[in-house]
């Protein structure tokens, strides 16, 4: 059980590693005085533009994989024998992945939303998950315009998408990820759920295909 806690520290040390205020400082500026103020790619490609916001992807989803795929390398690193399953540290240090997106240490604990890093963390250890996800991201987009609404609903589609389409029985941890996940997704997306309800949320209209006839 000891290589559980430099699982979760690598992890999560990994996810504090945030795309948008890493690239922001080398650019001299700071996403979180931008736009909606997230550290995110959706902020960053609005606020900054579309090459700025592809590098900020690119290094949110890598770190989730790579946080997945070093965690099973954990306890040979250590020489300790192997007890904990290998999905089940990739899951933990998946998780602690996103949670250091969330609240980074390099970044005074204010970073974004975890959604990119959430990606790269299912297509390591579940990756029957990624096409129900992207569709349910594209068709909520496509048909609402709403970013936020889409990430939430995608991430709350990772809990039946986790059972329904495992090739195999799903290992316990992959189950509490997908929960944990979209929980996670909707606890971080609440101001944008809030103003949804309210009728001020942004919508990407560019995005819109369904719009209303006038």
């Amino acid at each position: 059980m000891t290589e559980l806690l430099p699982a979760v520290l690598l992890g999560y040390l990994l996810g504090s590693v945030s795309g948008s205020l890493a690239l922001g400082r080398l650019r001299g500026l700071d996403i979180r005085g931008m736009g909606s103020g997230n550290a995110g790619g959706t902020n960053a490609l609005r606020s900054v533009g579309w090459l700025f916001a592809l590098g900020v992807v690119v290094i949110d989803i890598g770190k989730g994989v790579a946080a997945a795929l070093l965690a099973p390398l954990v306890p040979a690193l250590f020489g300790e024998t192997q007890i904990v399953a290998p999905v089940t540290l990739a899951a933990l240090a998946g998780l602690a992945a996103v949670l250091g997106h969330v609240w980074p240490v390099y970044f005074g604990f204010r970073g974004g939303k975890g959604a990119g890093t959430a990606v790269g963390v299912v297509a390591v250890v579940a990756p029957w998950c990624l096409l129900p996800l992207v569709i349910v991201w594209l068709v909520t987009l496509l048909g609402t315009g709403y970013v936020g609404l889409a990430t939430v609903l995608a991430g709350l589609s990772l809990v039946p998408s986790m059972w329904v389409f495992a090739p195999s029985p799903v290992a316990p941890a992959l189950g509490g990820l997908a929960v944990a996940l979209a929980v996670l997704l909707v606890f971080t997306h609440r101001s944008n759920l809030a103003r949804l309800k309210s009728g001020t949320e942004n919508r990407f209209e560019k995005a819109r295909l369904l719009k209303r006839r006038r």
